[in-house]
Parts: structure tokens; sequence; C-alpha cells
């Protein structure tokens, strides 16, 4: 059985130079949720990009579902890793709920019944079945996240890569989201601030900052250490 998420001494810099990532190494098994937690420009977001080949590696490995991370594999790549960004703007883009969920199992080449039937199970998923004939953005930022959600669920991956996702949600939006991804049996890598959720929903958590994976382990113990989380310029919850 291969690891869900495998990433070996990657290491990452933007063409000025600045080092995003350096060395990092972890592994996700199937069926895990882990948190990333860690301080604005950690190397969370940048990491992410990694895992469905929006930035490739230069220097050490990335493999998802048994796929290493390279040109010919990117479709199978982007099919088996969703990744949802922290805008769900940048996601949403057809005239309607329906088409947007709809775009990825039209791209994979499925039967029109095989699309609507994806589509009404992604929906579901993620409680937004009446949705569907709604124009995307007259909806509030917490249904847009719920939106975004099932159009990476529509092409069936076996990991959610998720940034963010609470960010600019009220608490009856935020608590609606938790519910749906406690109850989303998915492989899960969520970048995050929100330690109360962390703490909530994932039992490993990983600490990101200056690039490097400086903790990764149980999120009680983790999230018990105040000098561990002050170093790294996180509050206890």
């Amino acid at each position: 059985m291969h690891h869900s998420v495998h990433v070996n001494n990657l290491s990452f810099s933007y063409p000025d130079g600045h080092p995003a990532l350096r060395g990092i190494t972890l592994h996700i098994e199937p069926g895990e949720k882990v948190a990333l937690v860690g301080p604005n420009g950690a190397g969370k977001s940048t990491l992410m990009l990694h895992l469905n080949g929006i930035l490739m590696a230069k220097s050490g490995q990335v493999e998802v579902c048994g796929l290493d991370i390279e040109e010919s594999n990117l479709n199978r790549v982007r099919a088996s890793v969703g990744l949802v960004f922290q805008n769900p703007d940048d996601q949403l883009f057809s005239p309607t709920v329906f088409e947007d969920v709809a775009f990825g199992p039209i791209y994979q080449g499925l039967s029109p019944q095989q699309v609507n039937e994806r589509v009404q199970s992604a929906l579901a998923a993620v409680n937004m079945l009446d949705y569907a004939p709604r124009v995307s953005y007259h909806l509030s930022t917490g249904e847009k996240k719920r939106i975004a959600i099932a159009t990476v669920l529509s092409m069936h991956p076996e990991v959610l890569v998720l940034d963010e996702p609470t960010a600019g949600l009220d608490p009856r939006a935020r608590r609606t989201l938790i519910r749906l991804l406690r109850e989303l049996p998915i492989t899960m890598l969520v970048s995050t601030h929100d330690l109360a959720m962390v703490r909530e929903l994932f039992p490993r958590t990983i600490i990101m900052d200056g690039g490097q994976v400086v903790a990764d382990g149980d999120t009680l113990q983790l999230l018990q250490d105040g000098a561990l989380l002050e170093a790294h310029g996180l509050e206890k919850p």
C-alpha cells in the first residue's frame, strides 16, 4: 500500500531566489486527516502547490497516490488530489454551480449521465444539492467554499488538500464546514490558522516554519506545548 502523500527532502526557491521550502519530508497514510499549521510565510501554500503539480519539485521527491509528480502524470495527479484554494473565487468561474461542479468530470471524459451522477453526489456531500441551478457569485463565502470543495469531490480524488477552509466564515458557516470535513471519508491535508478546528478534527498536526517541518505528531500533545507554539507564532487554542 503506497502513502497517499510522500514528500522527501523537497526544497524550492522562487525565481527571486527566496527559499520557500528547505528539505521538507512528510508522509500521509490513506485515510489520515492531518493539519498543517505555522505562521504566514512558513511555506505551507508553496508545499500544497507541489502536491498537484502547479509547482514542480526541482530538488527532492513528491509522490501522491503512488504517482510521481511529472508532466506525463499531471492529469492523473489532478484527478487524485483535490486542491481547494483559500479564495473560492479562484475556483468558481462557470455561470452556474452545476457547471462548476461538472467541469472536472466533463474534462475527464465521462458520459453526460456519469457527469450528472458525479455532480449530484458531490453537491449532496457538501449539503448543496438545491444550489445546482444557482449563480456562484451570488452565494455567501461559506456556500462558495462548499461549492469549491464539491468541484474537486466530483472528480473522486483520493486526497483532499485545503488551504484555510474556515477563513472568512461566520460561526455557523464554520461549524457547517467542520461537520462536512469530519464526515468526508477521505485523506486530508488542511492548512489553517484555526487551531480550535485543528484540535477538534485532526489527530495529527504538522507545524511548519521558515520552510521546514519543525514538529509533526499527535495534535493534542503539540497543542499543549505552549513554548513550541509560541516559538512558531501560534497561539494556544
